[in-house]
């Protein structure tokens, strides 16, 4: 089941949900039973015979370019100086970690340390305040937050990530990042789950947890090491806590993709209320 709605053909009527998930990619050399990680679905399956996987999930080894043609961006870097206005339900600790350049902020909460549901908020910076543009309702990890997860532990990650790539099994639907369409993630994940689950990964935005910006967000990169896991993205909602994704409605992740601005160095900052308060 989805949440609040249901595929059915290709059509999805899907609820609003706002959360982060993860799904870590197995690095050159490792097996897939030893790559079984904290992926995007809720339960944790065995990944089929020699496909690499991504998390729970077999994912394909290579991605395939951007339907226009589009190079990932570079990696940006992150400016010391910290926003000159607070943003709205984030606490001095975590304001720090927006740069004044930033102008759009997703804010992923959960109320309780162990909750897998929580609300996405978007707030855009524009005359001097933070405006808030909409709010979802989403799932996040079956085991809740954790600042210092790990891979398997089905946490969704506390703290504030750039937004940097997107892409999915569908076609780039008008988003200004750098999209990479990959037609293995359909079969990938019917294959994993059932054909109920094959659309799952129709988009998704990486959240630059544990990865390297300006790649693909199937790239088994992971800079922090192979124990903290990886992959965590936005995507399309499944209807049950993840093992580390934040999941929303297809017509929630797709006005995403077409709100954020490379240009506005978003953010997004996720943990339960407590800990976004500090």
């Amino acid at each position: 089941m989805f949440s609040r709605g249901t595929w059915s053909g290709s059509g999805l009527v899907a609820a609003l949900v706002i959360v982060t998930s993860t799904a870590c990619g197995a690095p050159d050399g490792r097996s897939d039973a030893d790559s079984v990680d904290s992926g995007d679905l809720a339960m944790t399956v065995a990944a089929p015979a020699q496909q690499p996987t991504m998390g729970d999930i077999a994912a394909p080894a290579q991605s395939t370019p951007s339907q226009d043609g589009r190079r990932p961006a570079a990696a940006e870097s992150a400016s010391s100086t910290p926003h000159s206005t607070p943003v709205p339900v984030l606490g001095p600790e975590m304001n720090a970690e927006i740069p004044a350049e930033t102008s759009q902020v997703l804010v992923a909460s959960s109320p309780a340390v162990d909750s897998q549901t929580g609300t996405l908020t978007v707030y855009r910076f524009e005359d001097g305040a933070w405006r808030k543009l909409k709010a979802f309702d989403t799932h996040n990890g079956t085991n809740g937050w954790l600042r210092d997860r790990r891979e398997g532990d089905r946490t969704s990650p506390i703290g504030v990530f750039t937004l940097s790539d997107a892409g999915g099994h569908r076609k780039d639907p008008g988003t200004e990042l750098p999209y990479t369409q990959e037609p293995g993630l359909s079969n990938s994940a019917a294959a994993a789950y059932g054909d109920e689950y094959s659309r799952v990964f129709d988009y998704v935005i990486a959240i630059d947890y544990n990865r390297l910006p300006g790649t693909p967000p199937t790239d088994r990169t992971r800079p922090l090491g192979w124990d903290r896991g990886g992959g965590i993205w936005l995507h399309l909602d499944h209807d049950s806590g993840t093992n580390g994704c934040v999941t929303l409605a297809e017509e929630d992740i797709v006005w995403l993709l077409r709100t954020l601005d490379p240009a506005a160095h978003p953010r997004i900052a996720m943990g339960p209320v407590a800990e976004l308060e500090k």
